[in-house]
Protein backbone atom coordinates (compact mmCIF):
# COMPACT_ATOMS: atom_id res chain seq x y z
CA UNK A 1 0.00 0.00 0.00
CA UNK A 2 1.62 3.01 -1.01
CA UNK A 3 1.84 6.15 1.65
CA UNK A 4 -0.58 8.82 0.93
CA UNK A 5 0.45 11.92 -0.81
CA UNK A 6 1.72 15.25 0.84
CA UNK A 7 -1.05 17.60 1.09
CA UNK A 8 0.39 21.30 -0.05
CA UNK A 9 -0.43 23.91 2.48
CA UNK A 10 -1.57 26.61 0.65
CA UNK A 11 -0.58 30.34 1.34
CA UNK A 12 -0.96 34.07 0.06
CA UNK A 13 1.32 34.98 -2.75
CA UNK A 14 0.83 38.10 -5.20
CA UNK A 15 2.19 39.00 -8.14
CA UNK A 16 3.37 38.28 -11.92
CA UNK A 17 5.79 35.01 -12.73
CA UNK A 18 6.75 35.35 -16.18
CA UNK A 19 6.89 31.77 -17.48
CA UNK A 20 8.95 30.63 -20.84
CA UNK A 21 6.44 27.65 -21.26
CA UNK A 22 7.97 24.91 -22.88
CA UNK A 23 6.82 22.77 -25.49
CA UNK A 24 4.53 20.05 -24.95
CA UNK A 25 2.43 21.57 -21.87
CA UNK A 26 -0.93 23.65 -22.19
CA UNK A 27 -0.91 26.63 -20.47
CA UNK A 28 -3.48 25.76 -17.62
CA UNK A 29 -1.11 22.78 -16.64
CA UNK A 30 1.92 24.70 -16.74
CA UNK A 31 0.04 27.11 -14.69
CA UNK A 32 -1.21 24.54 -12.38
CA UNK A 33 2.54 23.35 -12.12
CA UNK A 34 3.75 26.85 -10.99
CA UNK A 35 0.76 27.39 -8.68
CA UNK A 36 1.95 24.23 -6.48
CA UNK A 37 5.47 25.05 -6.80
CA UNK A 38 4.76 28.48 -5.39
CA UNK A 39 2.11 26.78 -2.99
CA UNK A 40 0.03 30.08 -4.00
CA UNK A 41 -3.81 29.85 -3.27
CA UNK A 42 -5.08 31.66 -6.28
CA UNK A 43 -3.73 32.12 -9.58
CA UNK A 44 -4.47 32.80 -13.07
CA UNK A 45 -2.85 33.16 -17.02
CA UNK A 46 -3.34 35.93 -19.10
CA UNK A 47 -4.61 33.78 -22.25
CA UNK A 48 -3.39 30.30 -23.36
CA UNK A 49 -0.30 29.64 -25.61
CA UNK A 50 -0.70 26.30 -27.75
CA UNK A 51 0.83 23.14 -26.36
CA UNK A 52 3.13 23.23 -29.45
CA UNK A 53 4.44 26.40 -28.85
CA UNK A 54 6.94 27.98 -26.44
CA UNK A 55 7.44 31.60 -24.79
CA UNK A 56 6.13 34.04 -23.05
CA UNK A 57 3.15 33.03 -20.84
CA UNK A 58 2.77 35.35 -17.56
CA UNK A 59 1.00 33.76 -14.76
CA UNK A 60 -0.69 35.88 -12.08
CA UNK A 61 -1.18 35.03 -8.92
CA UNK A 62 -3.23 36.31 -6.04
CA UNK A 63 -3.98 40.49 -6.31
CA UNK A 64 -2.14 40.28 -9.64
CA UNK A 65 -5.24 38.20 -10.78
CA UNK A 66 -7.45 41.47 -10.77
CA UNK A 67 -5.02 42.64 -13.38
CA UNK A 68 -4.76 40.06 -15.59
CA UNK A 69 -7.49 41.10 -18.07
CA UNK A 70 -4.85 43.38 -19.55
CA UNK A 71 -2.54 41.31 -20.34
CA UNK A 72 -5.29 39.37 -22.60
CA UNK A 73 -5.69 42.89 -24.63
CA UNK A 74 -1.94 43.60 -25.18
CA UNK A 75 -0.26 43.18 -28.17
CA UNK A 76 2.36 39.82 -28.58
CA UNK A 77 4.94 39.45 -30.59
CA UNK A 78 5.74 35.78 -32.11
CA UNK A 79 8.51 33.85 -34.00
CA UNK A 80 7.53 30.77 -36.27
CA UNK A 81 9.24 28.95 -38.71
CA UNK A 82 6.94 28.44 -42.15
CA UNK A 83 7.87 25.48 -44.15
CA UNK A 84 6.81 26.37 -47.57
CA UNK A 85 4.78 23.53 -49.85
CA UNK A 86 3.25 21.50 -47.46
CA UNK A 87 -0.09 21.94 -45.39
CA UNK A 88 -1.58 20.07 -42.38
CA UNK A 89 -5.37 20.40 -41.06
CA UNK A 90 -4.03 22.49 -38.30
CA UNK A 91 -1.58 24.60 -39.73
CA UNK A 92 1.10 23.32 -37.61
CA UNK A 93 3.15 20.25 -37.53
CA UNK A 94 0.74 18.91 -34.98
CA UNK A 95 -1.91 18.02 -37.72
CA UNK A 96 -1.97 15.39 -40.49
CA UNK A 97 -0.59 16.40 -43.68
CA UNK A 98 -3.21 17.13 -46.60
CA UNK A 99 -1.15 18.45 -49.56
CA UNK A 100 2.76 18.18 -49.90
CA UNK A 101 4.10 19.25 -53.07
CA UNK A 102 7.06 17.66 -54.86
CA UNK A 103 10.05 19.86 -52.92
CA UNK A 104 11.84 20.61 -56.09
CA UNK A 105 8.93 22.10 -57.49
CA UNK A 106 8.83 24.68 -54.43
CA UNK A 107 10.85 27.35 -54.93
CA UNK A 108 12.37 29.82 -52.24
CA UNK A 109 10.43 33.41 -52.52
CA UNK A 110 12.29 36.45 -54.03
CA UNK A 111 13.06 39.17 -52.15
CA UNK A 112 10.35 41.25 -54.19
CA UNK A 113 7.60 38.34 -53.41
CA UNK A 114 8.18 39.00 -49.93
CA UNK A 115 8.29 42.67 -50.08
CA UNK A 116 4.32 41.91 -51.48
CA UNK A 117 3.67 39.35 -48.84
CA UNK A 118 4.76 41.85 -45.90
CA UNK A 119 2.95 44.93 -47.51
CA UNK A 120 -0.51 42.73 -47.84
CA UNK A 121 -0.15 41.42 -44.52
CA UNK A 122 1.01 44.33 -42.47
CA UNK A 123 -1.78 46.44 -40.75
CA UNK A 124 -5.43 45.45 -40.26
CA UNK A 125 -6.47 42.18 -41.50
CA UNK A 126 -9.55 39.58 -41.86
CA UNK A 127 -8.67 36.51 -40.38
CA UNK A 128 -10.73 32.89 -40.53
CA UNK A 129 -9.75 31.50 -37.15
CA UNK A 130 -8.70 28.23 -37.74
CA UNK A 131 -11.34 25.57 -36.91
CA UNK A 132 -8.69 23.92 -34.35
CA UNK A 133 -8.97 26.56 -31.99
CA UNK A 134 -10.58 27.06 -28.43
CA UNK A 135 -13.34 29.41 -30.07
CA UNK A 136 -16.59 28.76 -29.34
CA UNK A 137 -20.03 28.12 -31.74
CA UNK A 138 -22.70 27.26 -30.36
CA UNK A 139 -21.59 26.65 -26.89
CA UNK A 140 -18.92 24.52 -27.98
CA UNK A 141 -15.21 24.69 -28.93
CA UNK A 142 -14.11 24.86 -32.87
CA UNK A 143 -11.55 22.17 -32.27
CA UNK A 144 -14.42 19.59 -30.62
CA UNK A 145 -15.92 19.88 -34.04
CA UNK A 146 -12.99 19.38 -35.67
CA UNK A 147 -11.89 16.12 -33.97
CA UNK A 148 -15.30 14.89 -34.89
CA UNK A 149 -14.65 15.55 -38.78
CA UNK A 150 -16.84 18.35 -39.06
CA UNK A 151 -16.04 22.10 -40.23
CA UNK A 152 -18.38 24.81 -39.45
CA UNK A 153 -18.64 27.92 -40.96
CA UNK A 154 -16.82 30.91 -39.29
CA UNK A 155 -17.22 34.70 -39.43
CA UNK A 156 -14.06 36.21 -40.00
CA UNK A 157 -12.31 38.37 -37.35
CA UNK A 158 -10.81 41.77 -37.54
CA UNK A 159 -7.40 42.13 -36.55
CA UNK A 160 -4.30 43.79 -36.63
CA UNK A 161 -0.81 43.21 -37.53
CA UNK A 162 1.61 46.01 -36.51
CA UNK A 163 4.89 44.85 -37.67
CA UNK A 164 5.72 41.76 -40.04
CA UNK A 165 9.26 40.37 -40.96
CA UNK A 166 10.23 37.09 -43.36
CA UNK A 167 13.20 36.43 -44.24
CA UNK A 168 14.38 32.87 -45.61
CA UNK A 169 15.60 30.18 -43.46
CA UNK A 170 17.14 26.70 -43.45
CA UNK A 171 15.50 24.05 -45.67
CA UNK A 172 14.27 21.22 -44.42
CA UNK A 173 16.07 17.90 -44.33
CA UNK A 174 13.74 17.07 -46.75
CA UNK A 175 14.54 19.97 -49.16
CA UNK A 176 11.28 22.52 -48.28
CA UNK A 177 12.22 25.47 -48.35
CA UNK A 178 11.34 27.66 -44.94
CA UNK A 179 10.37 31.00 -43.76
CA UNK A 180 11.30 33.04 -40.28
CA UNK A 181 8.54 34.86 -39.49
CA UNK A 182 8.36 37.55 -36.51
CA UNK A 183 5.23 39.70 -36.25
CA UNK A 184 3.60 41.69 -33.63
CA UNK A 185 0.18 41.66 -33.56
CA UNK A 186 -3.34 42.39 -31.89
CA UNK A 187 -5.21 40.27 -29.77
CA UNK A 188 -6.84 37.77 -31.29
CA UNK A 189 -4.55 37.30 -34.17
CA UNK A 190 -4.02 33.12 -34.91
CA UNK A 191 -0.31 32.98 -35.83
CA UNK A 192 -0.74 29.34 -37.83
CA UNK A 193 -3.59 31.06 -39.72
CA UNK A 194 -0.98 33.86 -40.68
CA UNK A 195 1.69 31.04 -41.95
CA UNK A 196 -0.75 29.36 -44.11
CA UNK A 197 -2.04 32.65 -45.64
CA UNK A 198 1.44 33.76 -46.79
CA UNK A 199 2.23 30.16 -48.13
CA UNK A 200 -1.33 30.38 -50.13
CA UNK A 201 -0.09 34.14 -51.16
CA UNK A 202 2.77 32.40 -52.28
CA UNK A 203 1.19 30.37 -54.59
CA UNK A 204 2.17 26.73 -52.61
CA UNK A 205 0.62 26.63 -49.33
CA UNK A 206 2.43 26.25 -45.90
CA UNK A 207 2.48 25.50 -42.36
CA UNK A 208 3.58 26.05 -39.00
CA UNK A 209 6.67 23.71 -38.18
CA UNK A 210 7.58 26.29 -34.41
CA UNK A 211 5.90 29.06 -32.66
CA UNK A 212 7.17 30.64 -30.07
CA UNK A 213 5.92 34.01 -27.86
CA UNK A 214 8.80 36.13 -27.86
CA UNK A 215 7.20 39.21 -25.91
CA UNK A 216 3.48 39.97 -24.74
CA UNK A 217 2.91 43.68 -24.03
CA UNK A 218 6.05 44.81 -22.70
CA UNK A 219 6.73 41.71 -20.99
CA UNK A 220 10.03 39.75 -23.00
CA UNK A 221 11.06 36.31 -23.03
CA UNK A 222 14.51 37.74 -21.59
CA UNK A 223 12.91 38.65 -18.45
CA UNK A 224 10.98 34.77 -18.24
CA UNK A 225 11.94 31.79 -15.92
CA UNK A 226 12.26 28.58 -17.49
CA UNK A 227 9.91 25.17 -15.51
CA UNK A 228 12.95 23.71 -14.68
CA UNK A 229 14.78 26.64 -13.42
CA UNK A 230 11.62 27.23 -11.19
CA UNK A 231 11.92 23.68 -9.85
CA UNK A 232 15.49 23.94 -9.29
CA UNK A 233 15.04 26.58 -6.70
CA UNK A 234 14.69 26.37 -3.55
CA UNK A 235 10.99 27.24 -2.07
CA UNK A 236 11.90 30.07 -0.84
CA UNK A 237 13.73 31.98 -3.65
CA UNK A 238 10.79 30.88 -5.73
CA UNK A 239 8.70 33.94 -4.45
CA UNK A 240 11.85 36.09 -5.34
CA UNK A 241 11.38 35.82 -9.05
CA UNK A 242 7.93 36.96 -9.07
CA UNK A 243 7.31 40.43 -10.41
CA UNK A 244 4.84 43.18 -8.13
CA UNK A 245 1.34 43.10 -9.50
CA UNK A 246 1.82 46.90 -10.74
CA UNK A 247 4.07 45.56 -13.51
CA UNK A 248 1.29 44.81 -15.29
CA UNK A 249 0.05 49.04 -14.86
CA UNK A 250 3.15 49.83 -16.69
CA UNK A 251 0.81 51.90 -19.47
CA UNK A 252 -0.97 53.56 -16.78
CA UNK A 253 -0.56 56.74 -15.24
CA UNK A 254 0.47 56.89 -11.90
CA UNK A 255 -1.88 59.34 -8.98
CA UNK A 256 -0.30 59.24 -5.71
CA UNK A 257 -2.68 59.83 -2.92
CA UNK A 258 -2.58 60.73 0.85
CA UNK A 259 -3.20 58.92 3.67
CA UNK A 260 -7.03 60.43 4.29
CA UNK A 261 -7.89 59.91 0.37
CA UNK A 262 -5.92 56.77 -0.13
CA UNK A 263 -8.53 55.13 2.87
CA UNK A 264 -11.50 56.70 1.51
CA UNK A 265 -10.10 55.61 -2.46
CA UNK A 266 -9.76 51.76 -0.94
CA UNK A 267 -13.45 51.94 0.26
CA UNK A 268 -14.55 52.48 -3.14
CA UNK A 269 -15.17 56.72 -3.15
CA UNK A 270 -14.42 58.88 -5.77
CA UNK A 271 -11.51 61.26 -4.89
CA UNK A 272 -11.63 65.12 -5.96
CA UNK A 273 -8.42 66.78 -7.82
CA UNK A 274 -6.79 68.94 -9.88
CA UNK A 275 -6.04 65.64 -12.50
CA UNK A 276 -6.44 65.65 -16.22
CA UNK A 277 -9.13 63.06 -17.40
CA UNK A 278 -7.28 59.46 -18.08
CA UNK A 279 -8.72 56.25 -18.73
CA UNK A 280 -6.09 54.54 -17.15
CA UNK A 281 -4.61 55.14 -13.68
CA UNK A 282 -2.56 53.06 -11.07
CA UNK A 283 -2.99 54.62 -7.98
CA UNK A 284 -0.60 54.45 -5.06
CA UNK A 285 -0.73 55.43 -1.36
CA UNK A 286 0.16 54.92 2.13
CA UNK A 287 -0.19 50.94 3.14
CA UNK A 288 -3.32 51.43 5.38
CA UNK A 289 -2.10 50.14 8.58
CA UNK A 290 -2.80 46.67 9.89
CA UNK A 291 -3.88 45.97 13.79
CA UNK A 292 -0.92 46.00 15.27
CA UNK A 293 -0.82 50.14 14.35
CA UNK A 294 2.30 49.66 12.40
CA UNK A 295 2.15 50.91 8.50
CA UNK A 296 5.35 50.31 6.33
CA UNK A 297 6.87 53.75 5.45
CA UNK A 298 6.43 54.92 1.57
CA UNK A 299 3.86 53.99 -0.82
CA UNK A 300 1.95 51.14 -2.26
CA UNK A 301 -0.18 50.00 -4.83
CA UNK A 302 -4.09 50.55 -4.01
CA UNK A 303 -5.67 49.75 -7.67
CA UNK A 304 -6.45 51.49 -10.90
CA UNK A 305 -9.04 53.70 -11.57
CA UNK A 306 -9.59 56.57 -13.94
CA UNK A 307 -10.12 59.97 -14.54
CA UNK A 308 -13.16 61.93 -15.66
CA UNK A 309 -13.93 65.97 -15.28
CA UNK A 310 -11.79 66.28 -11.67
CA UNK A 311 -13.16 62.94 -10.39
CA UNK A 312 -10.41 59.87 -9.87
CA UNK A 313 -13.06 57.01 -10.47
CA UNK A 314 -12.04 53.56 -8.31
CA UNK A 315 -12.03 50.27 -10.63
CA UNK A 316 -10.24 47.18 -9.57
CA UNK A 317 -9.33 47.27 -5.98
CA UNK A 318 -6.83 46.04 -3.59
CA UNK A 319 -8.09 45.02 -0.53
CA UNK A 320 -6.58 46.05 2.79
CA UNK A 321 -5.48 42.51 3.53
CA UNK A 322 -3.83 41.81 0.51
CA UNK A 323 -1.88 44.84 0.97
CA UNK A 324 -0.63 43.74 3.89
CA UNK A 325 0.37 40.20 2.77
CA UNK A 326 2.12 41.98 -0.25
CA UNK A 327 4.28 43.96 2.64
CA UNK A 328 4.89 40.93 4.00
CA UNK A 329 6.05 39.31 1.59
CA UNK A 330 8.81 41.86 0.74
CA UNK A 331 10.31 40.86 3.80
CA UNK A 332 13.85 38.83 4.06
CA UNK A 333 12.99 35.32 3.76
CA UNK A 334 14.61 32.75 5.81
CA UNK A 335 15.06 28.87 5.63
Amino acid sequence: MSAPRARVVRRPVHGVLLLDKPLGLSSNNALQKCKWLLRAEKAGHTGTLDPLASGVLPLCFGAATKFSQLQLEADKTYEAIAVLGVRTSTGDAEGDVIEARDPRSVSLPTAAELAGVRHRFTGPIRQVPPMHSALKKDGKALYEYARAGQEVERAPRDVTIHDLQIEPTTPTPEGYPQLRIVARVSKGTYIRTLGEDIGQALGCGAHLSALRRIATGHYGVDQCITLAELEALPEVERQARLHPPESLLAGHTAVTLGAEDAGRFLSGLRRRGAWPNTQAVAVFGPAPAPESGLARPGEVLLGTGHIQGGELIPGRLLSPLEIQQIIRSEEPQTV
